[in-house]
């Protein structure tokens, strides 16, 4: 029948299509979806339900009838009505009624009415031409096993890497020239002062020693009072070994006593551009010194990186 044909038109180009004293059909528009049971892609669609409460006249199944067959409103209406008469005697006949390409109406036990939409016509107009795309399943377990098998066969042995020497002086080396670029201006004034401060202490402290040497030295009138010679060693170097980098001082302060304790010259030698102080187990006028001083400190198992930094 023609005005199934109508109704499909319209579908196309519209969400709701009523059809006068029978219902309405609704589209909605739903997204592209996997089956994941057949592996199945589906394209965006227009799902189609119906509302049996919308049967007032809207003209648009009319006017659409009246210029497809160049005939006057009230003569598409009569058609429409004979349509719904056509129905509903097949629903009262056979307890089912079809329009074609739409869906199928069925009445239930409890005498109500039941819509089941045709999902072979999608009337979604921008997924025209576009049909149902089937993948094979990717086997994951399969080819896993046959790894298996191949490397029962055939096993692949592993030689671990050997870092040379080189390597490692190369990678300190580059570490060490980044840490130049981040450390500003505020940091190597804070260093000085501290470089400052440490000679001042160094000093302090061999006097202290020589005062307690004199005070229990015995005096001979006849001889005199041998020469006490301190060797004060003055920080100096561009090579750094880094302990580590503290947000808080007190922390920095703490780790270089831990440090000393153990019997390492650290100090520390100010914050960098990112507010953290850092602490040294020692410096270094060259950087073969340095470089042999942080292999002793791998050796002991101490965390500690090459920082290359002009005072």
């Amino acid at each position: 029948m023609k005005i199934a044909n109508y109704i499909q038109d319209l579908l196309y180009r519209y969400e709701c299509v009523i059809v006068p004293g029978f219902g309405a059909f609704l589209s909605q528009r739903e997204s592209a979806f996997i089956d994941a049971e057949t592996n199945n892609l589906y394209p965006p669609k227009k799902t189609v339900s119906f509302n049996r409460q919308l049967v007032k006249n809207d003209g648009l199944l009319a006017n659409y009838i009246a210029d497809a067959e160049s005939i006057n409103y009230t003569t598409a209406l009569n058609k429409i009505a004979d349509f719904v008469h056509q129905l509903e005697n097949s629903l009262k006949e056979n307890d089912k009624a079809e329009i074609a390409n739409v869906g199928e109406f069925t009445v239930s036990e409890d005498y109500t009415l039941q819509f089941e939409p045709f999902n072979k016509v999608n009337y979604l107009a921008d997924s025209f031409g576009l049909d149902v795309v089937h993948s094979a399943k990717i086997q994951r377990e399969v080819y896993k096993s046959q790894v298996q098998k191949i490397e029962e066969k055939a096993p692949i042995h592993f030689t671990p890497e050997r870092r040379s020497r080189k390597a490692a002086f190369l990678k300190y080396a580059a570490v060490g020239i980044l840490a130049i670029g981040l450390s500003g201006v505020a940091g190597l004034n804070i260093y000085s002062n501290q470089v400052a401060e440490h000679n001042i202490a160094e000093q302090q402290e061999a006097e202290n020693q020589l005062q307690q040497q004199i005070q229990e030295a015995t005096f001979v009138i006849d001889n005199p009072l041998p020469a006490i010679t301190f060797n004060v060693e003055k920080q100096s170097g561009n090579f750094h070994l880094v302990a580590g980098a503290f947000r808080v001082e007190e922390n920095a302060e703490k780790k270089v006593e831990e440090l000393k304790k153990e019997g390492y010259k650290a100090r520390l030698i100010g914050a960098n551009k990112y507010g953290l102080h850092q602490v040294v187990f020692s410096s270094h006028k060259t950087r073969r010194d340095a470089v042999n001083a942080l292999n002793r400190l791998k050796r002991e198992d101490k965390a500690a990186w090459l920082l290359v930094q002009e005072l």
